[in-house]
């Protein structure tokens, strides 16, 4: 291919990703979306079934269960009241919220879209105590409501130059199926193949606070909580750490974030 050719392909390519952004409603910030959120919905909840027939599930009678539960379900409630004050609830289309405590050593939390969401027992030890597990919640279903993982396919496609036509193109084009599992699978969560940028960290520290305060759980925890997994660092930090912030960059951030956050918290409080 001589350069004028070259030229004209990379100007299609650069035109094609600039039609195929859309404003995400609650950042602001401009995304690609090379597949639709029902899509990956339909993606993710195929293999969230799996994930729970091959993996030890903690009964919803264990106490630490039902905490999951409990959590879980008041950020959700967060999250919902957030995006319909914003006029932004049609992008939480289709989450049928469901929470899972799983037996694994790994400290580690997802969300898939949808609002699939799995805590490994190993987390635990390390939140402590119920709102810093809403601060982890916060951090990793904000993942999934702000688009990062289709995001992060969205990019995968366009630098493999994958078309994708329609749902059924998608499910059954084995190179989307494998982009897919590297971006959303729960043996990608635990690999992290492609690991979350600076950029999706960030928005889901700043989103996740908010959340997890208009639920009713004190945002100041995050710090003692970051503080903590990050004393678990080493030559192999736990998963909830790959590709974070540097620490003293995130806990600078957060205590910058404190004052909007503790807003929503102190909104909630009785009088």
């Amino acid at each position: 291919m001589n350069k004028y050719l070259f030229a004209a392909a990379a100007a299609g390519v650069l035109l094609f990703a600039e039609f195929s952004c859309a404003r995400n409603p609650i950042t602001g910030r401009k995304q690609l979306a090379l597949v639709s959120e029902s899509q990956v919905q339909g993606m993710a909840l195929t293999e969230y079934k799996k994930f729970l027939t091959t993996n030890a599930v903690a009964p919803a009678t264990d106490a630490n269960a039902a905490m999951v539960k409990r959590v879980g379900r008041r950020i959700a409630d967060a999250i919902t009241k957030y995006y319909s004050d914003h006029g932004a609830s049609n992008v939480l289309s289709g989450y049928n919220w469901e929470f899972n405590l799983v037996e694994s050593k790994e400290v580690n939390a997802w969300c898939m879209p949808g609002g699939k969401v799995v805590v490994y027992t190993g987390l635990l030890p390390v939140t402590q105590n119920e709102t810093a597990l809403a601060i982890v919640l916060g951090h990793e279903i904000t993942h999934a409501v702000a688009g990062h993982g289709r995001e992060r396919m969205s990019n995968q496609l366009l630098a493999q130059g994958i078309q994708v036509a329609g749902d059924v193109a998608l499910g059954n084009n084995p190179n989307t199926v494998n982009i897919f599992n590297q971006v959303y699978a729960p043996t990608a969560q635990v690999g992290v193949l492609l690991p979350y940028s600076r950029k999706y960290e960030y928005e889901a520290d700043h989103y996740g606070l908010i959340f997890a305060a208009m639920a009713g759980y004190d945002p100041r925890e995050a710090v003692p909580f970051w503080k903590r997994m990050a004393a678990l660092g080493g030559s192999k930090p736990p998963v909830l750490l790959s590709d974070h912030p540097a620490d003293e960059d995130r806990i600078a951030k957060l205590e910058a974030l404190m004052p909007e956050a503790l807003t929503y918290y102190n909104q909630g409080k009785p009088n």
